[in-house]
């Protein structure tokens, strides 16, 4: 292989790695800004495997955006997914497979509860008409923190043992 074209190899490899960063932090965004046509978009259409444990699974990314939209494309719940440390393996021209840590806070502004989630996501994406698209996507729970914020702004904190409290005052 010439050096002209091992050096494009690398450039056509890492700009795939940057697009699938790019459509994985898109996803993300948009959950949280509660766009459920841009969260479809993420996804190849026909057959996927989404798969987000307690959430449920899903083989049709409609399947997913609808309940999506119902818990969480709604005003009084706020999203952050915070994903990180990317481990990206091209497999061909078409196909890759991605890891990443999450680290996701929600909170409910009309109950006060709130949660901290870690866990990994395990992807694999393909090519469709020179974009990148998600076509599975497998989430595991590492961690849970629950929580509450009373109005008097005492926090209680459970994370599967006894529970702590916390004053803001």
């Amino acid at each position: 292989m010439s050096e002209i074209a091992s050096l494009e190899q690398r450039i056509a490899r890492l700009e795939a790695i940057e697009a699938i960063k790019q459509l994985k932090a898109h996803y993300l965004t948009s959950c949280d800004t509660k766009k459920p046509e841009a969260v479809r978009n993420c996804f190849a259409e026909g057959e996927v495997l989404i798969d987000y444990e307690a959430v449920g699974q899903f083989t049709k990314r409609d399947d997913f955006v609808n309940i999506f939209e119902q818990y969480g494309c709604r005003d009084n719940i706020v999203d952050m997914h915070h994903a990180h440390n990317p481990e990206i393996e091209i497999l061909d021209e078409g196909h890759a497979k991605g890891r990443w840590e999450l680290f996701f806070y929600t909170f409910d502004k009309d109950s006060g509860a709130t949660m901290q989630l870690s866990g990994i996501y395990d992807d694999e994406f393909t090519r469709v008409d020179g974009d990148w698209k998600i076509v599975k996507t497998v989430f595991r729970r590492i961690s849970v923190l629950g929580g509450q914020i009373d109005p008097q702004g005492e926090v209680i904190l459970s994370m599967g043992a006894p529970t702590i409290y916390y004053s803001a005052s």
